[in-house]
């Protein structure tokens, strides 16, 4: 065994393991930020969704509070308000200021 071969397993002994292992680590993590970016896409595409369809999905949910035997006057108050305007009023606390 020449020094260079003597090096090499030297340098696998110290780093726990062959090139081969350091490579499969190394798209492990690529293979991790991959699906993070794409939880990270679907979740902004479901939050443009809800904003774009805010709207029906109240007026949807105050049908089915009404058909529950729901408080009537708060489904159509929250009908009554489009979803633009209720952001433009809300305060930092998260509380309409109407109420």
């Amino acid at each position: 065994m020449n020094w260079l071969d003597q090096a090499e397993s030297m340098k696998e002994e110290l780093s726990g393991g062959s090139d081969m292992q350091i490579r499969q680590n190394g798209k492990s993590g690529q293979t991790m930020v991959e699906y993070i970016i794409i939880v990270a896409i679907v979740a902004i595409a479901a939050l443009a969704i809800f904003g774009v369809f805010s709207d029906t999905i109240r007026e949807k949910l105050s049908g089915a509070v009404n058909s529950l035997g729901g408080d009537t006057s708060a489904a159509s108050t929250a009908t009554d308000t489009k979803s633009a305007d209720f952001l433009k009023n809300l305060q930092k606390d998260g509380s309409s200021s109407g109420n």
